[in-house]
């Protein structure tokens, strides 16, 4: 007999307890999105140089990096953001031995923030002398905060949203009760440089181009759970 009312008690006790953990609150759960497009304004590009010969003249990489420094200076870029990406056997003294044909190479790595700038760096230097180019990478230098404003107009979507269904209702909107994150990321094109004029090879850079870069889409989603109220 005291061991049923005890197992009485205790089931009494986990009925309360439950009762007190459940939420019995009304809620109504909505979604609220923001994105937006920006165009980058950091780019890395990288430009490879190679020696070359120019009937019996060896046109060598430590005149063809004075071009670059050079139109990299004009071009009023930074000394920080121009630097060495890679070298090809440039001090390879067995190879240059050995082969005396050999032609080296070296790469370089400069970051812009105004992409018409590549053209004029571009154009500084002896088109022979160029093994090929490409962006590396790309960025918003504002990022950060612009993340954050999307967050906060997701969230504000989300509670116009929420306040407009339940007025249509005629229910009102309380407090938040939960708010969850999600970051839809950012759609990240693949690089693409677009010349107006005629398509640039090694040999043959436009000289005045027009470039249209892709624009980077950030987009973010706010989950919250609100409060009815009566």
């Amino acid at each position: 007999m005291k061991k049923a009312i005890l197992l009485m008690a205790f089931i009494a006790f986990t009925a309360f307890t439950y009762a007190q953990n459940v939420d019995l609150r009304r809620k109504i759960e909505v979604s609220g999105t923001a994105e937006q497009e920006v165009t980058p304004d950091i780019i890395n590009v990288s430009i490879s140089l190679q020696e070359y010969v120019d009937g019996k003249n060896k046109v060598t990489i430590d005149q063809l990096e004075n071009q670059l420094e050079n139109a990299v200076k004009n071009a009023g870029i930074a000394k920080e953001d121009f630097t060495i990406n890679n070298l090809s056997a440039y001090n390879n003294t067995y190879q240059k031995k050995k082969n005396p044909d050999f032609l080296a190479s070296k790469q370089y790595l400069i970051r812009l923030s105004d992409l018409n700038k590549y053209n004029q760096i571009i154009n500084g230097v002896d088109p022979k002398g160029i093994q090929s180019t490409n962006i590396e990478s790309y960025d918003y230098s504002k990022i950060d905060e612009l993340k954050n404003e999307l967050k906060l107009k997701a969230l504000i979507a989300a509670k116009q949203k929420a306040n407009l269904l339940l007025t249509g209702i005629g229910e009102k909107l309380g407090d938040p009760i939960s708010i969850t994150e999600i970051d839809n990321g950012s759609a990240m094109p693949a690089p693409r440089v677009m010349f107006r004029a005629a398509a640039m090879s090694t040999n043959s850079v436009p000289q005045d181009s027009d470039i249209d870069f892709k624009k980077i889409k950030l987009s973010f989603q706010i989950n919250a759970v609100f409060e009815i109220v009566k």
